[in-house]
């Protein structure tokens, strides 16, 4: 019997360890916030936008919807796109998992430069996101672009292109259109944005979007969003 529990202790220690991912390895949501930052979107606007996100990520419904999830936490990436030959990763990757977390993220916002460029290529911005997420640090259960903006694909590759690309790997595409009704570079959009956003750039499984009527209710239309795509609510369960 004793030889027995030796040869079987032997062979346990032979075997490789199982270590389960940690909390702090693993996420519910790796998040791309993926922005547009065109000239379409004068100083005022683009205010009213990084305010919109900052309040969203920080309000305490938001955090209690993160603190709700099964890990409890999630990945934020936030990015800024105009024109296909400007991306960029203003916040690189920050685990959110309790309020101080959620503060410092909004802080790190509202200290971080904004750049404003000429013409709207959601399929860079898409693009770019992308391989952001490919270099997320922690396991995700889901991986979504949240891409919003008020102009539709008029620079670089079309944007459903690089939307079937994400939705290929595994990657969820949500989209926040904001209606603006001032024409952009002296132009109306060709097609209602709402519908342009609904055929071109949303996609994946779950893939909804939620409609900003003007800049002003921006913030209110994030936070909304954010609910959803951490908690998986459907629509009418989003708190107002």
């Amino acid at each position: 019997m004793r030889r027995r529990i030796l040869l079987a202790a032997a062979g346990a220690a032979a075997m490789p360890a199982f270590r389960p991912a940690r909390a702090e390895e693993a996420v519910d949501v790796a998040l791309v916030l993926a922005v547009d930052v065109s000239r379409s979107i004068d100083e005022d606007e683009a205010r009213l936008q990084r305010e919109g996100y900052r309040t969203a990520v920080a309000d305490p419904v938001v955090v209690a919807a993160i603190r709700g999830g099964l890990i409890g936490a999630v990945g934020i990436a936030y990015v800024e796109w105009a024109g296909i030959e400007y991306q960029r990763t203003v916040i690189p990757w920050q685990r959110i998992a309790s309020q101080a977390d959620a503060s410092d993220w909004a802080a790190l916002l509202s200290e971080s430069p904004r750049a404003s460029l000429s013409w709207t290529s959601i399929s860079g911005g898409i693009r770019h996101s992308r391989e952001v997420l490919a270099e997320c640090p922690w396991e995700a259960t889901r991986r979504v672009i949240d891409v919003s903006g008020d102009g539709v694909n008029n620079s670089g590759p079309p944007a459903d292109q690089q939307r079937d690309a994400a939705v290929a790997e595994g990657i969820t595409i949500n989209g926040l259109p904001i209606i603006n009704d001032r024409p952009t570079f002296g132009r109306l959009p060709p097609v209602p944005l709402d519908d342009y956003y609904r055929e071109n750039v949303i996609g994946g499984d779950g893939a909804f979007m939620i409609v900003a009527e003007d800049f002003e209710t921006f913030g209110v239309a994030v936070k909304r969003k954010l609910i959803r795509e951490i908690a998986g609510l459907p629509a009418g369960a989003i708190p107002g």
